[in-house]
């Protein structure tokens, strides 16, 4: 139906009126007349339905708004929730736990409105494989001493987690040999007594590039049955982790070494595929942000194999024999002093 608004100049004062064809009268049929007696103001009547529909319109409309702000809220959390981070194996080392605490500090660091969830492999491997796998997309993260064909291949978060404690070796050896180890009075000496190392990890590398005695088989866990079993004379470890693999191995006949250090610059970062870049700059970021509000440091110092390490070590009335590093590129942010141990501060 057409709506026509005419002027009716019977109906004082004159006004604008809304309404339906007039009748063959000339006049509106909502204008007051015997045959409608009961709607004494049309203009009013009119304008009240207008106004109650309005008012009706505004709140359907608050509501749909907050309908829509809630149902967005649910969808920004659902998809924040499903990102999953695939990584080695940490249940049964104490050392990988806190690599493990370290990364997921650092996420919930990133501020980037992401829930993170973690998955881990189901048993050891070794590093080599980790390095395929991150390549392929099975893992989303490893961890590891850096050396350039890792920084090639891989994206290098720069930061070392650990602020180079696995560049500073304390020696875990058999009972009864702490006499063979209190006659090393030079780096000479030490390089005359064997040592045992993982094949592919990136400490081994500098070691033999110091012409140290090195025995490498592949596998982590045969290498301390092999020390045991004199196949080698010493197994150097960064000195937060020692005392730790000696307990989970008390079966067997260790001990760790009391006077000597080996120093050498090595950072173990956290390496992602090039493909996730995302994820890189999340890890990069948020510790980052860890390390500048302390929240790093309150992790790494109040862990209670950290604190084991600096009660017992003794670092400070240790020989010290240091070693260069040829697995350090150019891009190892060597002089941020914020990134590393100093001794002197413990």
């Amino acid at each position: 139906m057409k709506l026509n608004a005419v002027f009716n100049p019977n109906t004082k004062p004159y006004c604008l009126d809304f309404a339906s064809p007039l009748n063959y009268t000339g006049q509106s049929r909502y204008t007051p007349s015997r045959k409608n007696p009961t709607v004494k103001n049309p203009v009013r009547h009119r304008r009240s339905e207008h106004n109650a529909a309005l008012q009706m319109y505004k709140s359907l409309l608050s509501l749909l708004q907050t309908l829509t702000c809630i149902l967005l809220v649910a969808t920004s959390q659902c998809f924040a929730s499903t990102v999953e981070i695939k990584h080695a194996i940490t249940s049964q080392d104490p050392k990988e736990q806190l690599v493990l605490s370290i990364l997921k500090l650092a996420l919930s660091k990133a501020n980037n409105g992401q829930n993170y969830q973690f998955e881990e492999l189901t048993e050891y491997t070794t590093e080599a494989r980790l390095l395929t796998w991150i390549g392929d997309g099975t893992l989303d993260v490893m961890w590891a001493g850096t050396q350039p064909k890792y920084e090639k291949e891989l994206y290098p978060i720069r930061i070392p987690i650990f602020k180079g404690m696995l560049g500073h070796r304390i020696f875990i050896i058999r009972e009864g040999d702490q006499g063979k180890f209190d006659k090393v009075q030079s780096l000479d000496d030490l390089r005359a007594i064997p040592l045992g190392q993982g094949r592919y990890w990136g400490d081994t590398a500098v070691l033999k590039n110091a012409n140290m005695t090195v025995v490498d088989p592949v596998k982590y866990k045969n290498l301390f049955p092999m020390l045991e079993g004199g196949r080698f004379d010493f197994f150097p470890r960064a000195i937060h982790e020692p005392w730790s693999e000696v307990e989970m191995h008390k079966e067997l006949n260790l001990t760790v070494e009391k006077n000597l250090l080996l120093v050498y610059p090595f950072a173990m970062y956290f390496f992602v595929s090039r493909e996730n870049p995302t994820l890189a700059q999340a890890i990069q970021t948020g510790f980052r942000n860890a390390i500048d509000d302390g929240s790093y440091d309150d992790l790494l110092f109040n862990h209670p194999e950290v604190k084991k390490t600096l009660q017992y070590s003794n670092l400070k009335n240790r020989t010290v024999f240091r070693l260069s590093n040829p697995n350090m590129t150019k891009e190892t942010p060597v002089d941020d002093t914020s990134l590393w141990l100093n001794l002197e501060d413990l």
